[in-house]
């Protein structure tokens, strides 16, 4: 395949408000055209020279996300590669509750991860932890709840805060020091966590 897309991964994860450039080259020994495309989305700034075509997308909103397509040709020869983009927010911003747990008694913990997006449950999952291993015993009270973050200004971007629920068994002595409700965002290529004790 002559023509190269720089970075090569098919579907590549870019943060909310970042910047990421593109780069697609077209080995030819004659006259080379290569041109960025976007399929229904706004592309971002496309600079084109012959052999070359560079598109950066800037300060990425949620509308950046989609496919987009290089298109080159050399002589009589088309060819084509594609990058799905993928917009993702997943900031530090984790709530526990309860404030503390109590021994002795049956519990419901419940961890929130707020203004994340994208929210299905391959791309974010919650674990607690006893240290750095799975709570074992512990029981998923349903599925994550997602809700929409409080009504977006104009210019801003839908995003989520989702909550899973636990009822934890009562804990055994010695009482752990704390447990912790950890957040994963998982995207092709792409693995963040956060996690917040709860003492």
């Amino acid at each position: 395949q002559p023509l190269q897309v720089e970075p090569p991964e098919p579907v590549v994860p870019v943060a909310l408000g970042a910047s990421r450039q593109f780069t697609c080259r077209l080995a030819c020994a004659g006259r080379a055209a290569v041109q960025w495309r976007g399929l229904d989305t706004s592309l971002g700034a496309v600079q084109s020279d012959a052999g070359r075509s560079v598109l950066t997308v800037h300060n990425a909103s949620l509308s950046a996300a989609g496919t987009r397509v290089c298109v080159g040709s050399c002589g009589d020869l088309t060819f084509q590669q594609t990058v799905q983009l993928v917009v993702y927010a997943f900031p530090d911003q984790l709530t526990v509750s309860p404030a503390a747990l109590v021994p002795g008694v049956d519990q419901e913990v419940a961890c929130t991860a707020h203004k994340v997006t994208p929210v299905g449950s391959d791309a974010l999952s919650f674990s607690l932890l006893l240290g750095d291993r799975e709570l074992e015993g512990v029981q998923a009270l349903s599925p994550p709840e997602v809700e929409e973050e409080e009504e977006p200004q104009e210019d801003e971007d839908l995003l989520f805060h989702v909550t899973e629920r636990w009822l934890l068994p009562p804990l055994g002595t010695p009482i752990p020091p704390a447990l912790y409700c950890q957040a994963t965002m998982r995207l092709p290529g792409l693995e963040l966590s956060h996690r917040r004790a709860i003492p």
